[in-house]
């Protein structure tokens, strides 16, 4: 297959191209074009737009993976319209681009948490109705309601249009060899033997290994998946004191986790968000919180039981890059 990246040169992208290169002949778009191995060619944004080069000029793709976009700032920093511009307006382009486009598949990144900030209930399935908070989330679900807008057969999931089949994939966090997420965040405080004083908050996350995500696509891309809405996780939820625990393990100590009481941690927290100290109310819920998202409906479209890497292998694989 002819294969359309877009964010070639970003994590996932960097990922898939290792993943698909051997199968695929792959081709890059993203801000510079520079030569990567295992691509074809990368072509720069200017490079699709019809006044200065046109569409009938580049190669025909059987399918475009959209992965470009603007990453949520946790800091806050960035302007809203920012967002809009890029996760809304830029995903608009490359979709008009597919639908005009003899590819037959088009694969959009959105984000389970542009969804759904928090969990209500044991398990987030696709059938949530988004509820975004803040310009990332609220950017993401705009480019998700223009695609479905504009996919003719998106009334009754799974049709066609055309022959073209269109997917939303929905990870959660995504994790693999390379990330510096939040996961090396917390890796960080652990090599520096802080103990972690929320021991006593249970709580349990879905990630997603880099290796699973590559899988999924690689089925949408060869098997004749139904078009529509698929979250994407590992297999198994992890716990903040199980992160702990497998953290301690690669750096060969004792996890330090400390079980404060619940309520007195809760009291604390509030007082914090009063004094505008770093734990407040809403750190400690983003700390503690569940957030479980269902992978079945993705393994029932490509007719498996198990993700290929269980979610403690993934994450140790993780962990041990931290270090080199």
């Amino acid at each position: 297959m002819n294969i359309l990246i877009t964010g070639i040169h970003g994590f996932v992208g960097s990922n898939l191209v290792v993943a698909l290169k051997e199968r695929h002949n792959l081709y890059g778009l993203d801000i510079v074009a520079p030569e990567k191995e295992g691509v074809t060619r990368t072509f720069s944004w200017k490079d699709i737009d019809p006044s200065s080069f046109p569409m009938q000029n580049l190669p025909e793709f059987d399918a475009i993976i959209h992965l470009a976009g603007k990453a949520h700032d946790t800091k806050n920093r960035s302007a809203a319209q920012a967002y809009f511009d890029i996760n809304t307006g830029l995903t608009q382009k490359i979709f008009d681009f597919f639908m005009e486009s003899s590819a037959g598949k088009f694969i959009f990144f959105s984000s389970v948490k542009a969804a759904a900030d928090s969990v209500v209930g044991d398990v987030l399935t696709e059938d949530v109705v988004p509820s975004p908070r803040g310009p990332y989330g609220e950017s993401k679900i705009a480019a998700e309601e223009y695609i479905k807008e504009h996919s003719s057969f998106w009334e009754e999931e799974g049709g066609r249009c055309s022959g073209k089949q269109v997917y939303i994939l929905r990870p959660c966090m995504i994790h693999g060899p390379g990330n510096k997420g939040n996961l090396n965040l917390l890796y960080n405080v652990v090599k520096k033997g802080v103990p972690w004083p929320l021991g006593a908050f249970d709580n349990r996350r879905s990630f997603t290994s880099i290796d699973n995500l590559c899988y999924v696509v690689e089925g949408l891309l060869t098997r004749d998946v139904a078009s529509g809405v698929y979250h994407m996780g590992d297999d198994e939820a992890l716990s903040t004191n199980e992160l702990i625990a497998l953290m301690c393990e690669v750096l060969g100590r004792r996890p330090h986790i400390w079980r404060m009481d619940r309520r007195m941690m809760e009291g604390c927290a509030g007082l914090g968000t009063l004094l505008h100290l770093p734990l407040n109310t809403e750190r400690l819920r983003k700390l503690t919180e569940n957030y479980v998202v269902s992978n079945a409906k993705i393994k029932s479209a490509l007719g498996i039981e198990r993700m290929p890497v269980r979610a403690e292998e993934g994450i140790v694989k993780t962990i041990r890059s931290f270090s080199n």
